[in-house]
């Protein structure tokens, strides 16, 4: 029987599509976050920016669950020791933890 791989060696880039993708999604985020900025910066209402602190955390989660679905489909499924179906059966429960 063989050792098991550490995580750490199962490591790589993403893909090029989905650098593309974790890019422009950083990008929307950053002007969210320049836009709550501009919002303390000009004494708006609270409430607005409770509001729009809870949609850049929404976006953070969603680029967090991108990255990390991403990492288990193409760097962990990269290997010959590990089966999709096990991946995808790691993937809903990481999406039911959540």
């Amino acid at each position: 029987m063989s050792e098991p791989k550490s995580l750490a060696l199962l490591s790589g880039p993403i893909s090029e599509c989905t650098r593309s993708d974790v890019l422009v999604r950083l990008r929307r985020i950053e002007g969210q976050v320049r836009g709550i900025q501009r919002m303390v910066e000009e004494n708006r209402d609270c409430r607005d920016v409770v509001v729009q602190l809870a949609a850049v955390k929404a976006s953070v989660a969603s680029l967090n669950t991108l990255v990390a679905e991403t990492y288990a489909q193409e760097c962990l499924c990269g290997n010959e020791q590990l089966e999709t179906a096990d991946v995808a059966k790691l993937l809903e429960l990481l999406k039911a933890a959540r």
